[in-house]
């Protein structure tokens, strides 16, 4: 009767500030992030490991259960099955293969069950999470086994010599600030924080003094949390898709799309911002020192917000934005296949991966795809520029650069908002109304650039290369050309 009347009063409360009671539930669970922490400097810091990973596991458990109830058993169940995968085949490759195909399968088994015409906040968002992070652990594990010699400098840092416990695994998989929407984190990291190589050097099985930064990443959490609530008075998904917006003038709708596109992104990014905060606290960010010997808590940072908000092009967004998955998906995914022997299947490869892990909805690979031509047109005009010296010269002047910056970050504020249409409406027909409500200015710039404003562009500029100079064989050009159609897009997997 209790749970009852709490979740009355939270569905009140979440119609007042314009959210679902699940959302809400999701937004206090990150929040509570926080006095945990609190809890484990205080009482559990430095106590026996073992005592950790129960802290871990049961307050992470009860956070789930809180939100989802009994379908937490599908998180429960799908560690346990790892666990086992790990302790029958040890190491071995097959022990990754049949990590990676269970969980994937599972995962995508429960989409195609629960999905519904919107974005839910189901068993199946934890569960998105966890599935990187147990593929993470297997192939940590297969790694450890290997040659040292054989590995990457970055598969060193992470690779597990002996195989984690049942409770430990338990523990980092239900970590309380980051078993709901991330961020993400290998398991030696979580391991060397149990084990207090995060807390004060000076005062063993001291929490680690990083109470400040994580005051300073909540209130920038709140601006933003903020910030979002704002936004959502001028836009919506609903909005989008109205007859009243399809009315309004061309500049205008692009002002809102653009405006619409930072609404949506915000509300990841508020949530990203306090789960940070939170992990500051309990002290898993640390990240060495800088150059002038102060202690770095970024080390789960998720967004970088100062080349996110200063973007003047699309791979700035891949830069910035849900850092710690591209980091993943880099170097569990993209990586790995060098045995195919391209760099463009390998990435192909790696966006299927993630548009499958975001779920069955069309607008997930559509988005994707978007994602690819964009960065492909990019790319393709930085090509042509460097290639002619006229619109090097051009470009590189500096009485050029101030209405250049103001313009490519009115492209990529607009611009952004189109590419996430498909991502957050889901359904071909929400989305296809929306592109048609903006007069599909996204396919008209970037879906034609390959078929007709590319060619034309550089058939134009190797005539006139060819006119000027009449001795020229046009092998350079060719080649430029060649060069120029090239698709070099990639993640930032350093970042």
């Amino acid at each position: 009767m209790s749970v009852d009347i709490s979740s009355g009063y939270l569905a009140k409360f979440g119609s007042l500030m314009g959210a679902t009671e699940p959302a809400l539930k999701l937004l206090l669970t990150l929040i509570a992030g926080y006095p945990l922490a609190l809890i484990y400097r205080k009482y559990v810091c430095g106590k026996n490991e073992n005592l950790q990973h129960l802290f871990f596991a049961l307050s992470g458990f009860l956070l789930g259960y809180w939100n989802y109830g009994m379908d937490m058993l599908h998180c429960v169940f799908a560690i346990f099955f790892t666990y086992c995968t790990l302790l029958l085949l040890n190491g071995t490759i097959t022990s990754v293969a049949i990590t990676f195909v269970f969980n994937l399968s599972y995962l995508l088994i429960g989409y195609y069950y629960t999905s519904t015409n919107t974005y839910d906040i189901i068993w199946t968002m934890p569960q998105c999470i966890l599935v990187l992070r147990l593929i993470g652990i297997a192939y940590d594990y297969y790694d450890g086994r290997q040659p040292l010699d054989t590995l990457s400098s970055e598969n060193k840092k992470v690779a597990l010599t002996k195989r984690p416990g049942l409770l430990e695994i338990f523990g980092h998989c239900f970590f309380p600030s980051s078993f709901l929407i991330g961020p993400q984190f290998p398991l030696k990291r979580y391991q060397e924080f149990v084990a207090g190589s995060y807390g004060r050097m000076d005062v063993p099985n001291t929490p680690p003094d990083s109470v400040n930064a994580s005051m300073k990443m909540l209130a920038l959490g709140v601006l933003y949390l903020t910030v979002f609530q704002v936004l959502g008075v001028f836009v919506s998904d609903e909005y989008m898709l109205s007859e009243d917006f399809r009315n309004l003038n061309f500049f205008r709708k692009m002002l809102l799309l653009g405006i619409w596109g930072r609404f949506t992104l915000y509300r990841y990014i508020s949530c990203w911002l306090l789960t940070e905060g939170a992990c500051i606290l309990f002290g898993i960010t640390y990240n060495g020192k800088n150059e002038h010997g102060e202690t770095q808590w970024n080390g789960l940072e998720n967004i970088k917000i100062s080349i996110f908000e200063n973007t003047t092009e699309f791979n700035h967004y891949i830069q910035s934005f849900n850092v710690n998955t591209n980091h993943w998906v880099a170097q569990y995914v993209y990586k790995r296949l060098k045995f195919l022997g391209s760099r463009q299947v390998s990435q192909l490869v790696a966006l299927l991966f993630l548009a499958l892990w975001h779920g069955l909805h069309s607008g997930y690979y559509i988005c994707f795809l978007f994602e690819f031509i964009v960065i492909y047109m990019e790319r393709d005009i930085k090509s042509i520029v460097k290639n002619n010296a006229t619109l090097a010269n051009l470009f590189g002047s500096a009485k050029i650069q101030l209405p250049l910056q103001i313009l490519l970050r009115i492209y990529t504020f607009v611009f952004m908002g189109w590419c996430l249409l498909p991502f957050s409406l889901l359904k071909f027909e929400r989305y296809w109304t929306a592109f048609r409500n903006v007069n599909y200015v996204g396919i008209i710039l970037f879906g034609l650039w390959p078929f007709i404003y590319s060619p034309i562009l550089k058939y134009l500029l190797n005539q006139r290369k060819t006119y000027m100079d009449p001795d020229n064989d046009n092998l350079g050009a060719c080649r430029v050309c060649a060069q120029s159609t090239k698709i070099s897009w990639q993640f930032n997997y350093n970042a």
